[in-house]
């Protein structure tokens, strides 16, 4: 990886030009960068999905943003920059007293789990979810918001540290699957019925332990394969519990429902804004250590959010 110096891009209609204050990086930029993602661009490109900072131009018929405006965003790849181009749909409005690098890190994992507990799980005040890999980006994000939806989160990891990480959160009960059985623990904690919605953003062979200890008309969310194994599930299973498995494809979900994208964001603001949501950063890297970033992300030893500031 190296940083290079580029001509400075120029937005076209409907587009938005932002000068970057922070961006954040992610398990799947690792994914990206070795050719093992779904979406693979073309070399050379810039990693980062998620950015904040603010508007420098806009291109022809926008109209939600002008220069001067503090706003977040979305652009699948290409936020290590300075300058950034974004559609006018993928930004949102950063509201006064939330910081750039707090700001930065909250599409990715906070979008995708807002999205996966109301709009795919209509999670409800009491139900149990259970969260896999609930130390990681997605996995903190599903414990934190599943707490402030009323939930009783029952956090899974594969380490007593991580699990201790996940009590910080609000977790009201911990699994290590490393040294447990992942179905007999869920089994145990629910008096033998299950939980309500499974968050799972592991795969592998956990996938099914927590299927099995799905409950009747559950919810089980797929929401990505981190051990890089993807899970053959038995479908009697699904048929057997009267259960749902329910794909959670954020991405897709924000360019075919921007609406709903932007309502889910401004909760996640919100929430930011009153103190109940406090996004918890790993650390802070200037732009020229973005590899390092990268390979402690690919290291698993990240808790939280990577930030990088240009």
């Amino acid at each position: 990886m190296t940083v290079e110096t580029l001509p400075d891009p120029v937005c076209g209609p409907g587009e938005v030009l932002v000068r970057v204050r922070a961006f954040a990086l992610n398990f799947f930029d690792t994914l990206i960068i070795e050719g093992k993602y779904q979406l693979r661009p073309e070399m050379p490109f810039s990693p980062s999905a998620e950015f904040s900072g603010v508007v420098e131009a806009v291109g022809d018929g926008v109209e939600r943003f002008a220069p001067g405006d503090a706003v977040i965003g979305y652009v699948r790849y290409g936020a290590a920059r300075d300058l950034v181009v974004a559609v006018e749909d993928d930004l949102v409005a950063l509201p006064d007293g939330i910081s750039f690098e707090a700001a930065a890190g909250l599409s990715v994992t906070y979008g995708t789990t807002l999205h996966a507990f109301r709009d795919r799980a209509g999670l409800k005040p009491g139900e149990r979810v259970a969260v896999l890999g609930a130390a990681g980006g997605v996995g903190q994000a599903a414990v934190e918001i599943g707490v402030l939806m009323g939930a009783e989160v029952i956090a899974c990891a594969s380490s007593d540290d991580k699990l201790a990480f996940a009590r910080s959160l609000g977790a009201a009960h911990t699994i290590n699957y490393d040294s447990e059985s992942l179905k007999d623990r869920l089994k145990a904690l629910t008096g033998g019925e299950g939980v309500d919605v499974v968050y799972d953003p592991v795969g592998g062979e956990l996938a099914e332990q927590a299927l099995r200890a799905t409950a009747w008309q559950g919810r089980f969310l797929v929401v990505g394969f981190a051990s890089g194994t993807i899970p053959k599930i038995p479908l009697n299973l699904v048929l057997l519990k009267g259960c749902d498995i329910r794909g959670v494809f954020w991405g897709e979900s924000i360019v075919r429902d921007p609406e709903g994208h932007w309502a889910n964001m401004a909760q996640i603001l919100d929430w930011v804004r009153q103190g109940r949501l406090n996004p918890h950063i790993h650390a802070v890297y200037p732009l020229d250590q973005t590899a390092e970033a990268l390979a402690e992300i690919a290291g698993r030893s990240v808790r939280g959010k990577v930030i990088v500031t240009p």
